[in-house]
């Protein structure tokens, strides 16, 4: 049986919300998907994630949730990462943290689908423990069944990130990268079956640094001062990947990134608002 995978890219504030709650189902109608998995760190303000959020989410048809270094940066999510089996933090924290190691969805046609995130090491500012070591010791943890695995890399520097899409190479269906909000256009089935790319991009507005207004961005480098960070709104863009797997044998087939335009206009309502503002102050 062919499964289909659908990735998504680091979703920045209420305008990558919107592009998700605009576009995911139809782009799982589509393509045909069996899964979503969506990177969820910069969902709320662009920092963290919401109980309020995490349930739009899963209303919007999100299957499988992952975070990054910002997974603790709403505390309220903590009871949430206990609790859900949908949403897993990073693999290579401390074994004490809120939060499970990985997760695993079982799609409406059979096969189960794991994910596992795990932190790189080089210039993050929550490192891990070795993210190949980790890794290692997480899927032997995995039980009996899982058909597909799929392994996140949040990471900044890309040598981590290829470093372990050869040391999964066979060993998974698909390593992507996330983190760095720039889509690499790497994407490829390596040699011995696993899908791979360097970094899914972003899902928000691309009219920015990184999802953030410029100017205050700009400021902010310019005189090395603090400045609140506000959520951009313009030139939304949906990204991420569709990967193809054999689930008979776990390897992928195929690997096709995704690109997404937005039809909102600058200073419209953006999905659901939750009575919160958009911005992550650089303090």
């Amino acid at each position: 049986m062919l499964v289909k995978l659908l990735c998504v890219g680091d979703i920045v504030g209420r305008p990558g919300r919107q592009m998700l709650a605009d576009h995911l189902v139809h782009l799982v109608k589509e393509h045909d998907i069996d899964c979503t998995i969506v990177n969820a760190e910069n969902v709320a303000g662009g920092s963290g994630l919401t109980n309020a959020i995490y349930d739009k989410l899963i209303k919007y048809g999100v299957n499988l949730i992952t975070l990054g270094d910002h997974v603790y940066r709403k505390r309220e999510i903590v009871n949430t990462l206990n609790s859900s089996s949908c949403i897993v933090r990073p693999a290579n924290l401390s074994p004490l943290a809120a939060g499970k190691e990985y997760a695993i969805y079982q799609t409406k046609r059979g096969p189960k689908v794991a994910v596992i995130t795990i932190l790189g090491r080089m210039y993050m500012s929550m490192p891990g423990d070795n993210p190949l070591i980790a890794i290692d010791r997480i899927l032997q943890k995995l039980p009996p069944g899982i058909d597909i695995v799929v392994v996140e890399i949040h990471a900044e520097a890309t040598s981590e990130k290829i470093c372990m899409g050869w040391h999964l190479d066979g060993r998974v269906s698909a390593v992507f990268g996330t983190h760095t909000h720039v889509t690499t256009a790497d994407e490829t089935v390596l040699p011995k079956g696993t899908a791979y790319i360097t970094d899914l991009g972003m899902t928000g507005p691309h009219k920015s640094v990184l999802g953030r207004d410029i100017e205050r961005v700009l400021q902010a480098n310019i005189t090395q001062m603090p400045f609140p960070f506000s959520i951009a709104t313009e030139d939304l863009r949906l990204n991420g990947i569709i990967v193809t797997v054999e689930s008979l044998t776990g390897r992928a087939v195929d690997i096709q990134r995704v690109c997404i335009c937005g039809t909102h206009e600058p200073g419209q309502a953006y999905d659901e608002d939750d009575g919160k503002p958009d911005n992550y102050n650089n303090h």
